[in-house]
Parts: structure tokens; C-alpha cells; sequence
């Protein structure tokens, strides 16, 4: 599937949904399937700053495409991120790179999180592209 294809199954899988606290307990189920950051990943070098939440991504570079890992002490935060490798696992640099995430707003995520929880999800976006064009950087 495509970065597109996917984000179109999450705003099909977000429209089922009318009142934002079913939204926000589908986002804490998506947490629970997080890849989940082991004990020795959680480091300072992983924590993604700008976040009101401790959250770690790990990130690999293998076969051409990044591969991520989460985890955070909140349980939306986790459900956040978890919604963010669910797009982004798996791909190449250039495709990372080149998304446009418009099913952020498609979904009215960023708009009905606190601000400082929509601050830590645009933390969390610049964070994964910043892995993605380092890759890409480095592979040129």
C-alpha cells in the first residue's frame, strides 16, 4: 500500500466514528499494537523533544526503508504515535519525506488535541522527517 492508500484507510476508519472520545479510545487501542521501544532504548538521544510526554522513537535504516519503534508514558501520546508509524513504517526516506500528512486534518486530529498534545504531534512529524532526510542525506 501507499503512504496515500493508508492514510485514506485511517480517515475511513476515523469517520466511523462521531464523538471524539470514541475517537480517542480508537487511538488508545492503536497503542496497544505500538512496536514497542525496549527498556535500553529509552535514552535521551530517542526522546523527542517539544512533547508535554515522554516519547522515544528509535529508528532504523534497513534494506533502503526506516523501520520505527515508540513508546511514551501517556496513553493518547502512545496512540498518536502509534497512528504516525502505522503511515510511515517501512518506507523510504524519499517517500517520508515527500508525504503530505493532510489526513492529520482530514481526521480533525491536530484541532481536538490540547495544544500542547497537538505540539507534541508536529514534535513527533518533524522527528520522523528529520530521520528520513538524514537517511536520505547519508545515502546520496
Amino acid at each position: 500500500m501507499t503512504i496515500k492508500e493508508v492514510e485514506n484507510g485511517i480517515v475511513e476508519d476515523f469517520s466511523a466514528f462521531t464523538d471524539w472520545m470514541d475517537k480517542y479510545e480508537y487511538l488508545i487501542e492503536l497503542g496497544k499494537s505500538l512496536p514497542i521501544v525496549s527498556e535500553s532504548g529509552k535514552t535521551e538521544q530517542n526522546l523527542i523533544k517539544g512533547c508535554q510526554s515522554r516519547v522515544w522513537l528509535e529508528c532504523e535504516f534497513r534494506d533502503g526503508r526506516l523501520w520505527f519503534k515508540a513508546d511514551s508514558d501517556a496513553i493518547i501520546t502512545k496512540g498518536i504515535i502509534s497512528l504516525l508509524i502505522s503511515v510511515f513504517d517501512g518506507r523510504t526516506p524519499a517517500e517520508i519525506i515527500d508525504a503530505d500528512v493532510s489526513f492529520i486534518d482530514e481526521i480533525g486530529l491536530k484541532e481536538n488535541l490540547s495544544p500542547t498534545r497537538a505540539n507534541g504531534l508536529v514534535s513527533m512529524l518533524n522527528q520522523i522527517k528529520a530521520y528520513a532526510l538524514a537517511y536520505e542525506m547519508k545515502n546520496k
